[in-house]
């Protein structure tokens, strides 16, 4: 896992990768979300568990706007519907984990751009509680900054992955930094977290989705990597790789699944139609794992596919 000379490579390369292995996602699902008629739900978490009950988020949204809700929702009766009593929140792309046993949940705000009328920008929220209900937001990220995934580590320490855009991060690159504890994490650690460099060319860009803590102390991380085609078209792959936070080492990025192991189904846009945002992956003890992820920023659909941080 030597970062020496690492040479980003492209989504090209990969994706010749991933169709030439052989190696492909398999048993494709849609998720039956209802109660939140006339919207679409996707760019979903895993599940998780709160208090004895299954929790998927989703990023609910009419088709025609990008201003969404995170929903939390139950299984029941074949579908997944809106918890009772749980908070709804005014963010894009949920996400959770845990650190220290407290849940802790985040999200992508988005609010007027200040020197850009009529545009907007973004920045991440997160928030912290034992319950569903008792969540409280703790930390706002740098604006501009999506892509924030935090992870408790084998010590007890958070290890912090980021993606700043602009001057630091061109389209966006991850970054990777370790803070004593929940309640030392600050927008300056966020915005001073060095870049894992080499893994992505200017002209493309990716971020963390959802970190796991592996036996070894290692951190496996689900992310997704992206780009323009030449006539505009968005490419999102699911992908991962591994990171060990005590040297800085990391393993190439390798492609876990594309838009054409899912079903088919509706795009918000013709540009986004070869989209898979990466949600997060329940890891079995088989070898497998079930990759839940947002489609063609539409839909939201799971496939098995093999474990990739499987030692």
């Amino acid at each position: 896992m030597s970062n020496h000379e690492k040479i980003p490579r492209t989504c090209a390369e990969l994706l010749h990768e991933y169709l030439s292995s052989g190696r492909r996602a398999a048993a494709p699902e849609r998720i039956p979300f209802a109660g939140v008629e006339g919207k679409d739900v996707y760019n979903i978490s895993a599940p998780f568990e709160v208090e004895g009950e299954t929790i998927i988020a989703g990023r609910v949204e009419a088709r025609d706007t990008e201003h969404s809700d995170v929903v939390f929702f139950v299984g029941r009766g074949g579908q997944w519907l809106p918890r009772d009593g749980a908070p709804v929140l005014a963010l894009q792309d949920p996400f959770h984990c845990r650190i220290a046993g407290e849940l802790v949940v985040g999200g992508v705000q988005i609010y007027p751009h200040p020197d850009k009328p009529g545009r907007l920008m973004w920045r991440t929220v997160f928030y912290r509680g034992g319950r569903l209900e008792e969540l409280r937001p703790f930390l706002i990220g740098p604006d501009g900054m999506k892509d924030i995934r935090l992870v408790e580590l084998a010590d007890r320490s958070v290890g912090v992955f980021t993606r700043p855009q602009g001057a630091k991060g061109g389209r966006g690159k991850i970054g990777f930094v370790r803070v004593p504890s929940l309640d030392s994490l600050t927008k300056e650690w966020i915005e001073e977290a060095p870049l894992l460099a080499g893994q992505f060319t200017d002209e493309e860009w990716g971020g963390a989705n959802e970190a796991h803590l592996l036996p070894d102390g290692r951190i496996g991380v689900l992310g997704h990597i992206a780009c323009f085609d030449r006539t505009g078209n968005r490419h999102y792959y699911p992908m991962t790789f591994i990171l060990d936070p005590e040297s800085g080492a990391f393993s190439q990025i390798r492609l876990l699944a594309v838009r054409d192991d899912f079903l088919p189904g509706p795009s918000k846009r013709p540009d986004l139609r070869d989209v898979v945002f990466s949600g997060g992956l329940e890891r079995k003890e088989d070898g497998t794992a079930v990759l839940y992820a947002g489609i063609s920023d539409a839909d939201a659909q799971r496939i098995v596919v093999h474990d990739p941080f499987e030692v």
